[in-house]
């Protein structure tokens, strides 16, 4: 007897009809992973192979004049791929989670829609959660309130909102690092705002994900010493081909108000500026700042659903060969 499901369709005279086959959603791509782990060079590779563009999920990357220190993708490289969410946050502003969630969605759609293959890389795992699967609706943003946690961040030190958020939700602090300041002050807020703990919220609250694609998740895992060989020399670079010039000028220009200055490398950076670190020590915290932020990416990543991992770093031709025929044999016919 044949399936139901693969029965022909009958007219009203019991003649059989042409069941239309049904469409497979597009399909987007994501390549994740830790730092320095050759995501960019991945992403150019399937872009020129499959007529795609890229989208940046790099919290750090979507500022404007941050370049040195954030590894972006160099001039040349992104005259090889359309590329976007690059430069599009002002360096005194901030962008959360759910802002670019709402911003890279119109993107991803209007790429698929040009025919092209859409492309999001990047390590921020939050956001690339945000855009995936999206987050909670919790509570609207005050900035009164979070103006007062950071005149009491600056006065009482760098581990008081960590502090203060594992007495309001213990299981909220273990998940957020203690330099982490915009987490850790939308996560008091809302835990204030909605006198409950935040992740009772994210537990009972529905999210919305991202419809209409089929996602497939490329994870890269290199080998832990050869990355932590890559982080080292990338960090080395960086403090010589300009990182602590362009961390002074922002510092002139902006002040503490540029928040970016305290991401990793550039903290270190203005560390060394204020007199607080010697040149050598500011690029063994940077390096080692970096070894520790790919080790939580790492953790992250590893709890995402569906991820395939491919054990090498992204600019090598056999992991390239491996990329390629994953996005290959998960394309629709009609898809280059």
């Amino acid at each position: 007897m044949a399936h139901p499901s693969l029965e022909p369709a009958l007219n009203r005279s019991g003649v059989p009809t042409q069941v239309p086959e049904r469409r497979l959603d597009p399909l987007l791509v994501v390549v994740a992973g830790p730092t320095a782990s050759g995501k960019t060079s991945l992403s150019l590779a399937m872009a020129e192979r499959f007529d795609g563009e890229i989208v940046n999920c790099d919290s750090v990357a979507m500022y404007r004049e941050f370049e040195v220190g954030t590894a972006k993708p160099a001039a040349a490289e992104r005259l090889r791929a359309p590329h976007h969410l690059l430069d599009f946050v002002a360096p005194t502003e901030y962008i959360t989670a759910g802002q670019y969630a709402r911003q890279a969605r119109p993107v991803i759609k209007e790429i698929d829609s040009r025919g092209h293959l859409p492309i999001v890389v990047g390590g921020t795992g939050l956001y690339l959660r945000a855009l995936l699967e999206g987050l909670f609706p919790g509570p609207q943003r005050s900035e009164k309130l979070r103006q007062r946690l950071r005149e009491r961040h600056a006065s009482r030190g760098s581990n008081y909102l960590h502090r203060l958020l594992h007495h309001l939700d213990r299981a909220a602090a273990e998940k957020i690092h203690a330099n982490d300041t915009p987490k850790l002050i939308r996560a008091i807020e809302i835990c204030l705002a909605s006198r409950r703990k935040m992740t009772e919220l994210w537990q009972q609250q529905g999210r919305d994900p991202l419809l209409g694609f089929r996602i497939l998740r490329i994870g890269l895992d290199p080998d832990r010493n050869a990355l932590y060989e890559r982080i080292n020399q990338r960090a080395q670079n960086m403090f010589e081909h300009g990182l602590i010039q362009e961390s002074e000028t922002l510092l002139q220009k902006y002040g503490d108000a540029a928040r970016p200055l305290t991401s990793l490398g550039y903290r270190q950076a203005v560390e060394f500026l204020h007199g607080d670190l010697s040149r050598e020590q500011a690029l063994e915290a940077a390096q080692q700042a970096h070894r520790n932020y790919a080790k939580r990416q790492m953790t992250w990543f590893r709890r995402e659903p569906e991820v395939t991992w491919l054990n090498g770093f992204g600019s090598d031709p056999q992991i390239q060969r491996v990329a390629t025929d994953l996005v290959k044999a998960s394309l629709r016919p009609d898809q280059p």
